[in-house]
């Protein structure tokens, strides 16, 4: 029942798929509707589906998320897109005031199943405010689950389970994976939606990433197992929570930890998982935990940004740090 689909339609296919089993699932967003968002991931949706449920808004970042807020208090499930990951800020008012304290204020009586989408990342040459790294941001925040796929299969699973989540899910998707193809199996039963998965074996290293950067990790465990080291490649999937016990039954077997992100390693997710593993893992490690991310800096224009990002020398290099030890 396997279909190779780029991540890009593995989204598209599981927001037809929820808005097909539940009435009450609605999209919103700027240029969702007759264009089909700027990356085309909600494109077809609707002419399927109508006006009514795929909706086109204002470009007014805090009303479509405080529309959805209250949507979701009439019953329904809405999926609401951030266009691009800077422009979430004038949203992050009502995400963090409103969406993400609505539960607790309400003493669990009142559910927030909304679902913000956010196109994230860099390396694709865009313009300021159109490839920034925030989800330390969001993952700070209690009462937000926040979530970031790296391949077609979990874009598909994830999606369906964040939209079916009775908490608000802030679901990065890393915008230069878009086109990459991978198998997809939609009779499939999913695991857990926040559950890290080993997807390379290593006994030398555990190489920690999510979203963009687990195809990076793989091309560097790749790369070192030409000079015979072995990594293993831990695909976080989650960033709130994290799924720690993962990450330290792999630390126990290989006893050292790369992280990876994009977004800047300065108070970054990385300094979390490097914190707590260091507190469960103290006499399992041989070497401390390393991060490799973005700098402490705006992100630069598009000719910078190689720079900027992550790349195999830098992972590889923090590899051989770890090992040097």
């Amino acid at each position: 029942m396997a279909e190779k689909m780029a991540l890009a339609k593995a989204i598209n296919e599981s927001l037809r798929r929820a808005l097909e089993s539940d009435d009450k699932v609605l999209i919103m967003g700027e240029d969702v509707g007759k264009l089909g968002g700027v990356f085309r991931v909600t494109d077809g949706l609707q002419k399927d589906f109508g006006e009514s449920r795929v909706i086109d808004t204002p470009l007014a970042e805090s009303g479509i998320v405080g529309t959805a807020v209250g949507l979701a208090l009439r019953g329904y499930r809405p999926v609401v897109e951030i266009q691009f990951d800077g422009f979430v800020f004038p949203a992050y008012d009502q995400i963090v005031t409103q969406l993400a304290k609505m539960h607790a204020r309400s003493l669990g009586k009142v559910k927030m199943p909304v679902v913000v989408r956010i196109p994230y990342g860099g390396g694709i040459g865009a313009v300021e405010h159109h490839s920034e790294s925030p989800e330390s941001l969001f993952a700070h925040v209690a009462g937000l689950k926040v979530v970031s796929p790296s391949n077609a299969s979990d874009a598909y699973w994830m999606m369906q389970q964040a939209i079916q989540s009775d908490d608000p899910v802030i679901f990065f998707e890393p915008k230069r994976r878009y086109w990459d193809k991978g198998e997809v199996n939609t009779e499939a039963i999913p695991g857990p939606l926040h559950k890290a998965r080993v997807v390379r074996e290593g006994t030398d290293l555990t190489l920690a990433a999510y979203g963009p950067m687990v195809k990076l990790c793989q091309e560097a465990a790749d790369a070192a197992a030409e000079e015979g080291k072995s990594l293993e490649v831990l695909d976080l999937r989650s960033i709130s929570p994290v799924d720690f016990d993962s990450i330290q039954a792999s630390v126990e077997r290989t006893r050292r930890l790369v992280v990876v992100h994009e977004a800047p390693v300065f108070f970054g997710s990385g300094a979390e998982i490097a914190a707590r593993i260091t507190e469960r893992c103290f006499y399992h490690l041989e070497a401390p935990v390393l991060r490799v991310g973005g700098y402490h800096a705006p992100y630069p224009p598009a000719r910078l940004e190689e720079e900027y990002l992550p790349n195999l020398d830098r992972v590889l290099d923090a590899v051989d740090r770890s090992l040097a030890y």
